[in-house]
């Protein structure tokens, strides 16, 4: 059963709204840990309950709640329960196969994103979903497992450095979003690291597993792509829009997001050009390769065929004497070094006529 029937059949009879988790299932448990904090404190709180975190948002202060691990989906309802999540945001949190999106309701945003893990000992790309829930005071974002990006912002915030302090959650959510993006031009130059590899062994000695290489990175690319795309439409929805929690400050800042996604858009179109290319090239590359081989074969049958011919009219049986036609030749002291000779002067006189024809 693959993954798209596997979700299907999770999901299949529930009416919408149910907390049902579609992804990989993990042993670990889920872990939550708080942030709150504003311009002379900070408060962490790791690990903290789910049932525990409605004091946080009740407070003055810029809160931001992430949760690594959805595979407990009590965990997750009852955190969706304490913020008063609608049942359908915590449907689409569950659901990790979910798009790029935005959806807006009267007390929160919703935010869905992809963000990227390259794999250098396979060479392969990871996308895993991350679900951004932003309030009046407070952020919320859920991801699959534990390990991101978000490290810098972490240490901005504990260190009090830039501005991140004296703004709200809408810009812990620009700065988070901008990690993500951020990471897509560090996951980008190793792919394009990767095409510099597989460009040499095209030129080089193309095998099939050449193709293979080239086919894998064709599909992650058309996997960016899928991911990368709606996150542009996202971005522009969120600075053009008059989205609730989302001040007005923040929209510069949002524009040279939307400059990134762009960036990154671009060069993932380029990659997909490179490497369509790059199997044209294969292709031509395999096709000359055998040209040349059936070049090479040709030339020996276009010599060895007078030599046969040759042989074939010496080799024949019949009794000279009774024919009426005297060949001596046959009857000769030197007739068969003579023959050689005459083969050997054959051979040569071709393989000076491809030579000024340039085939060899």
């Amino acid at each position: 059963m693959d993954d798209r029937s596997d979700i299907f059949y999770k999901k299949k009879g529930l009416p919408p709204g149910t907390p049902v988790f579609v992804g990989k299932t993990r042993e670990e448990e889920v872990k939550i840990t708080v942030l709150d904090y504003d311009r002379e404190r900070l408060e962490t709180l790791a690990p903290a309950e789910a049932d525990g975190c409605r004091a946080y948002l009740d407070r003055p202060t810029t809160t931001w709640i992430n949760v690594d691990g959805l595979h407990q989906a009590e965990v997750i309802e009852k955190l969706g329960n304490c913020i008063g999540l609608h049942p359908l945001t915590t449907e689409d949190i569950l659901h990790t196969r979910q798009r790029p999106k935005i959806d807006i309701y009267d007390d929160y945003v919703y935010l869905v994103v992809r963000m990227p893990e390259y794999f250098s000992a396979t060479h392969k790309i990871g996308l895993e979903q991350v679900s951004f829930v932003l309030g009046k005071n407070y952020l919320v974002t859920f991801q699959e497992k534990e390990g991101d990006t978000f490290d810098a912002v972490r240490n901005r915030i504990k260190n009090n450095q830039g501005r991140i302090r004296k703004m709200g959650p809408d810009y812990l959510a620009y700065a988070l979003l901008d990690s993500i993006v951020d990471n897509y031009f560090g996951l980008l130059e190793q792919v394009g690291e990767q095409i510099e590899v597989l460009e040499e062994e095209l030129v080089d000695n193309p095998t099939p597993a050449t193709l293979h290489k080239i086919h894998s990175l064709k599909r992650e690319m058309i996997l960016l792509r899928k991911s990368i795309w709606p996150l542009r439409e996202l971005v522009n929805s969120l600075q053009r829009e008059e989205i609730p929690f989302i001040s007005e400050s923040i929209t510069f800042f949002l524009k040279d997001l939307y400059d990134h996604t762009i960036q990154v858009l671009e060069t993932v179109e380029t990659y997909r050009d490179i490497i369509s290319g790059m199997l044209d090239m294969y292709l031509s590359s395999v096709s000359n390769r055998m040209n040349e081989i059936m070049k090479v074969l040709t030339i020996y049958a276009a010599i060895f065929i007078p030599l046969t011919f040759i042989a074939g009219v010496y080799g024949m049986n019949f009794n000279p004497a009774a024919s009426p036609f005297n060949m001596p030749e046959l009857n000769w002291y030197f007739g068969y070094p003579a023959a050689l000779l005459l083969m050997a002067a054959v051979a040569t006189a071709l393989l000076i006529f491809f030579r000024k024809k340039e085939w060899l």
